[in-house]
Formats: structure tokens, sequence, C-alpha cells
């Protein structure tokens, strides 16, 4: 809540860089004298003067939320790219060919072909079957270890240096430049090394996105916020299904999914802003007011000129008598968050249920997809069944709290994986244990949404882009395993994610609720805050 006169307090924000929002005489908010000021943290500016969630909010929300859509063209293309397709045998091949043959590995080099010809996908030019099989698998696991580098680097380079909206606009160059690279790539190696780079700027996309776009949501709406970006990864996947039908051959399918990725660099970044609380942990307080000052008009709001944004560790320091410190750039890493006995825990249960929610989710997805079916098909009904997990999930999050539903959502897809496993070998259940695999992924994909906004809430900003790297390298392991479990077969894979589920769900129950608590800036604000929490 706002106090009167020197009273401190602090969170979270973000902004839309437009002339046209920003006043055009512009004052100095740090030479305001401390007697004539009003501090507040950025949750507390949002609650009381400038608005939780308006106009500016919503545009901000939803254009930064499209880079979504473009990190699931660059990750979900390669189920096009690098499909199998059918293929049929040559004229006058005769008995040399069988067309009721499982493969081609045992027909004769020339008694068949590839249906759409070798450029229909990877598969088919460079002949990745039978013994080069594993090839194919190969190009997915270092495409997702690439994520998993790339997720780290970005996380910290969005914490320091390049900010949330630099990062971003980073990512998207790399992966424009990376994705139509891959489309002339004249090898298989070089393919291969083109895919592990777009993995390595793919990583950094979601994570940056999130960020940027819920920092400037008031508190008691940054949950829903968070939760709906998971829609632009499902319309997006959905979208791709339609891109790959247009575009059938592999070539040219990278080059339409990369083209959106160039789109977003000159008619989207431009209207998105950087974080308000970024600028503010850097020391640049005038740049935060003024965004601040902006989602206050844009909202129909007024913004004081005696108010300005504080530090929360200047809040909860009665000592504090001048405005050094918010002058001062605050920086953390990776390392501050393990030192600290308050979120070195919590990084480390949030990576192990990062990891356990992506085995199971990528795992029962490529389940999900072996349906008798054309694969365009497939794809659409996988990015649209779990629409209805991420709406659920959200309309309960701020209703029941972030644990319980992180609990809840893990256990209930381990429960529907346990049941598939047991009637896995009765032939007669086969609907059923069909049934056991979408309500399984139906469970996970509302963890998988509710873990990013989650995660983002258990750290402060000097360290939240790193925190979120670290388990979204761990969800990227996850996924680089996922399909080695699917070819186990039999009920083992689901034996595997009903177990995964129920570990996730009792690393969950050791990490604290989040629900309308502050946004913490720095490991100093957290530390005594989250002190202050316990006595009370």
């Amino acid at each position: 809540m706002a106090t009167a006169g020197g009273s401190e307090t602090c969170s979270h924000g973000s902004s839309l860089d437009s002339s046209l929002l920003l006043p055009t005489k512009e004052p100095n908010w740090e030479a305001i004298p401390e007697s004539e000021s009003e501090k507040l943290c950025i949750d507390d500016m949002l609650d009381v003067y400038c608005g939780e969630f308006g106009s500016w909010q919503l545009r901000h929300f939803v254009l930064t939320s499209l880079a979504w859509a473009l990190e699931a063209f660059h990750t979900m293309v390669m189920i096009f790219a690098d499909q199998e397709p059918g293929w049929r045998c040559v004229e006058g091949s005769g008995s040399r060919c069988d067309e009721k043959a499982e493969s081609v590995c045992g027909l004769e080099p020339g008694s068949w072909e590839w249906e759409g010809g070798p450029g229909s996908s990877t598969v088919a030019q460079w002949g990745l079957v039978c013994r080069e099989k594993y090839k194919v698998g190969l190009v997915q696991a270092l495409f997702f270890a690439g994520c998993m580098i790339g997720a780290g680097v970005f996380g910290h380079l969005s914490d320091s240096s390049l900010g949330r909206k630099g990062s971003l606009k980073t990512v998207c160059i790399l992966n424009a430049i990376f994705g139509c690279l891959t489309s002339i790539a004249p090898d298989y190696f070089t393919y291969l090394l083109l895919r592990f780079l777009t993995g390595f700027s793919t990583g950094g996309v979601g994570l940056c996105s999130f960020v940027l776009a819920t920092e400037p949501v008031g508190p008691t709406k940054r949950g829903v916020a968070g939760m709906s970006t998971f829609y632009f990864f499902s319309t997006g996947i959905a979208l791709l299904s339609g891109i790959a039908y247009i575009f059938p051959t592999w070539r040219a399918l990278y080059v339409a999914s990369s083209v959106p990725s160039i789109l977003f660099l000159f008619l989207v970044i431009p209207f998105i802003s950087e974080s308000p609380r970024w600028y503010l942990v850097r020391g640049k307080i005038n740049k935060a007011m003024k965004i601040m000052q902006a989602i206050a008009k844009s909202n129909g709001n007024n913004l004081p000129e005696g108010v300005i944004l504080a530090l929360d560790d200047e809040a909860n320091d009665a000592s504090n008598d001048n405005q050094s410190s918010s002058k001062e750039a605050v920086s953390g890493s990776i390392v501050d968050v393990i030192r600290s006995p308050v979120t070195c825990i919590r990084l480390f249960l949030a990576i192990g249920i990062s990891f356990t929610c992506s085995v199971v989710y990528y795992g029962l997805s490529l389940n999900v997809v072996n349906l008798e079916t054309n694969i365009h098909l497939s794809v659409l009904l996988n990015a649209v069944a779990e629409m209805p997990a991420f709406t659920i999930t959200a309309v309960l999050l701020d209703r029941f709290g972030r644990k319980p539903l992180a609990i809840g959502t893990q256990w209930f897809s381990a429960i529907f994986c346990l049941t598939g496993c047991v009637v896995g070998s009765v032939r007669m259940w086969e609907i059923i244990k069909m049934g056991c695999g979408v309500l399984g992924i139906f469970g996970m994909a509302g963890t998988y949404n509710l873990l990013f906004i989650y995660t983002a809430e258990l750290f402060p900003t000097v360290v939240r882009n790193a925190a979120l790297g670290s388990a979204t390298q761990a969800a990227q392991m996850g996924a680089i395993l996922a399909p080695f479990v699917v070819v186990l077969g039999g009920v083992l894979p689901f034996l595997v994610f009903g177990i995964c589920g129920l570990v996730g769900g009792m690393l969950a129950y050791y990490l604290p609720e989040t629900l309308n608590k502050p946004l913490y800036d720095t490991m100093r604000g957290i530390e005594e805050g989250e002190a202050d929490w316990r006595i009370t």
C-alpha cells in the first residue's frame, strides 16, 4: 500500500517506448527532494495510480506474447521437416518391391521412391532411414541442447547488460538468420549445426517474452496474464500445421517459418518497451518513471509528480536517508541465487519440477501425435487440446493459489498415466488407454503453463531471468530424454510418466505460496520480505 512522506516499497512493471504517450516536458525524478517525495514500489504504484491491467498493459502483453508463436514455429517445425514420408514402388520394379512391406529397409535400391520426391523432408533428402534413422533423433536432441544453453545465456543477459527487450530482439534476429540458413543446408551435418544454433537462440525467446509481458501487470492480475501466454504458443503450433500444409517441401517450410521472426522485428519490437523494473534495478529511475507515467496516462489515470519508484530493500531499510541506492545499478547472478538460503532451495525445486514436467509433457505429446491420421491434422488437434487446460488453470490460479495447482495438476496427470500403465496390455481397453494419455497431457499442460508464472514470482528482479533460464535448461534436458522414454514401448512409458508426475508434485509441496505476495526487486529485499512474512 502507499504510505505518506518518504515511505517506500517496491514491485514490478513494463512499458511501450512511444513518444506519443510520454509528456513533452520530462521532469527529473532523481532531483526531487527526499522530503517532497512519496516512494512506492512498482506493484503499489500500479495499484494506486497507474492501474493493474488497463489498455496499456493489454496492448503490451499481446504484442510481447506474439514471440511465443515464433518459438512454436522454430521448435515444432522439425515435426514436418524431419518426418518420414510415404513411399511407393517404382513402375516396373516387379517382385523386387513389395508394397505391403512395413519399411523400405529390406527393399532393393531403385525399386521404390519417396512420395513427394526427395525434397519433401530431410529424411528423404539424405536417406535418414534404417541404420541412419538415429540421425533424426540426434537433430532433435541437439536442438533442445541448444535451447538449454541458450536459456541460460540469454537468461543472464536479459537480467544484466542487454535487458529484456534487447535480449528478445537479439534472439529474434538470430532465429531469422539461422532459420533461413537452415533452408539452404547442403548436407546433413550442416543442417545439424544450424538446428543446434537455432535451438540456442530459441531457448531465450519464451523466457524473455514472458518476463517482459508480465512485469507491467499488477499483482492481482499477473497470474492469469502469465498463464495466458501459452495460448500464443499453442496458436503458433496450430498455425504451423497450416503453413506446413501450404509449403510441403522442407526447405520452403524453413523459410516460411522464419519470415515471421523478421516481421516481428520490424512490425512489433518498435512498439514494445523495456521493463521499468529492469530500468529501476539498473539505476535508471527517470526511464522507469517515464514508462510508469505512460502506463497511467494510457489507462486514463494520473501519476502525481512527487511519487517516485524505490527498490524494496530501500523500503525495508529504515536507516536509509538518501536516494543514492536507487541511482546505482543493482545486479545479480545465479551464484547469488545459490548463496542465498531463501532462493537456493527454491531454485533446485524449480529445476526438479521443470525436468519431470518436461519429460511427461513432451513424452505424452509424442504419444498423442501418433494418431492414424495425417500429420497436419494430428498436430492441429494436439495444439487445440491443450487450450482447455490453460483456461481452467488460469481461472483457478488466483482462487486456490500456485502451490495447490502445481501439486494437483501433476498428480492428476500421474494418476491417469499410471492407469494407462495398468490397462496398457489389455487390448479391449485401448480406447481407455488413449483417454488416459489425453487426460495425462491435459493435466501436465496446465502444470507447464503454471510453472512460468510460479517460477517468476519465486525470485527477485535482479536474478529472475537467470532463475527462469536455469529452470528452462532443466526442461530442455527433460525434452531431450522424452523421446528415448517413448522408444521403450509397451507399458514402460506410462509408468515413467506417472512416476515423474508423482515426484514433481512432491517437489512442489516444498515450495512457498506466492499468491498476492509482492514481486521483489533485490536479493536483500526478498530475504527481508520473506522474514517478515514468516513473522506475521
